[in-house]
């Protein structure tokens, strides 16, 4: 049998386990809730859509486009984080239209990473933020993230306890899966850090939009001096309910965005040109349609975690992302989150995702993404109360 040493790099998905048993189920006619991934439910608003009709109706849009992105939707994401982040950008040289953020970070990885390179990653973290660069022949040290420790306390350390000096450090707040936030100063403190150690800064903005009880999420840009240092990704998946269109961008250093561009250049033509107009359309357009998307997860958060300390399964509403990352209760901490996650979906017949599939630090929890509405909610929440009874 052949082996190829990449795919040898990578271990079992170990989400894809808890997906192929609510299959399995599925299959059996069972009803399954499925907390389990991060796949919003709600339809792309409408004037997006209509958009993309009308563009796809235009024979020339159905050629090949430029890998960069077209010159409207650059200068729409531009615009877009003046009126949002007051940050100023050149949208010939520092942005760049990606194939949903996972494309550009994977081929970001692909850009930078030399072999021996190491870089900075948390744990738990989402799962490309790790993989694209073992994908790229890098080296990852993992640096614990949770709220019990002071993470960029533990990026000094891990950073000082290794040699050759990490080569870049990759970060992502408000943060999935444990959704953590910061504030300003925290970007500060690392845009002085690379600075001073020459550490290239990868920030994946993907939940920026995603806030509640009066939290801003702050840009990493924002910081004077963070071009200097790194780039910025973010998505039109969750702020626009557009995660199947696969539109995304980065922003910030021209360097690093010139060599992303390279790499993609040589890998792919870019989005379909109806889908960059149309998000030009969504990153120019009103920002109503962000706040009912977001008030829809505020109120699923509530009902969710209500719900869950009513029955005693201790919960704290995150500030941000559309998850709940909840510890898994003590009686059963000790069989670890993939047993656990079975078990909800045996006895409670809801699916969730088993931290470990985020990391070795994610193993006391699971993540349920707000993706259910509100009644099929509280009917799992039901079904876990009757399971944890049952288990008495």
């Amino acid at each position: 049998m052949r082996k190829f040493s990449r795919i040898e790099r990578l271990p079992p998905y170990v989400l894809g386990i808890v997906n192929e048993l609510k299959y399995d189920a599925r299959r059996r006619g069972e009803d399954i809730i499925d907390f389990g991934l991060g796949n919003p439910d709600m339809p792309t608003p409408k004037h997006i859509v209509d958009k993309l009709m009308e563009a796809s109706n235009k024979e020339a849009n159905h050629r090949y486009s430029v890998s960069k992105g077209i010159y409207k939707l650059r200068l729409a994401i531009t615009d877009w984080y003046k009126r949002n982040h007051d940050v100023d950008l050149d949208p010939n040289s520092e942005a760049i239209a990606t194939i949903g953020s996972k494309e550009g970070i994977a081929h970001l990885a692909l850009a930078i990473t030399s072999p021996g390179d190491s870089v900075l990653v948390p744990t738990p973290t989402y799962p490309i933020h790790t993989y694209a660069f073992i994908l790229a022949n890098g080296d990852v040290i993992h640096v614990p993230l949770s709220a019990d420790i002071d993470f960029f306390d533990a990026l000094l350390d891990a950073f000082k306890r290794n040699w050759p000096r990490p080569k870049a450090m990759i970060i992502n707040f408000p943060h999935n899966p444990t959704t953590l936030v910061v504030g300003i100063d925290f970007f500060e403190k690392v845009v002085d850090f690379a600075k001073e150690h020459d550490l290239i800064v990868i920030h994946d903005f993907a939940y920026g939009d995603i806030v509640f009880d009066g939290y801003k999420a702050p840009s990493f840009l924002q910081v004077p001096g963070a071009k200097d240092v790194g780039i910025e990704f973010f998505t039109l998946s969750k702020s626009y309910n557009m995660p199947g269109w696969r539109v995304g961008f980065a922003v910030g250093n021209s360097e690093i965005i010139h060599a992303l561009a390279r790499i993609k250049s040589y890998q792919d033509y870019g989005m379909f040109q109806p889908i960059q107009i149309a998000a030009t359309v969504a990153l120019n357009g009103p920002r109503d349609c962000v706040e009912e998307i977001r008030e829809t997860y505020r109120s699923r958060r509530d009902v969710l975690c209500d719900s869950l300390n009513r029955i005693g399964w201790e919960i704290k509403p995150p500030k941000a992302t559309m998850m709940v990352w909840a510890k898994i209760p003590e009686r059963f901490r000790k069989i670890g989150s993939l047993e656990f996650c079975k078990l909800l979906l045996e006895k409670a017949k809801v699916a969730v995702a088993p931290g470990i599939g985020f990391g070795e630090g994610g193993n006391h929890f699971v993540r349920f993404s707000l993706v259910e509405n509100e009644h099929r909610i509280r009917q799992a929440v039901r079904g876990v109360e009757r399971f944890f009874k049952e288990a008495e």
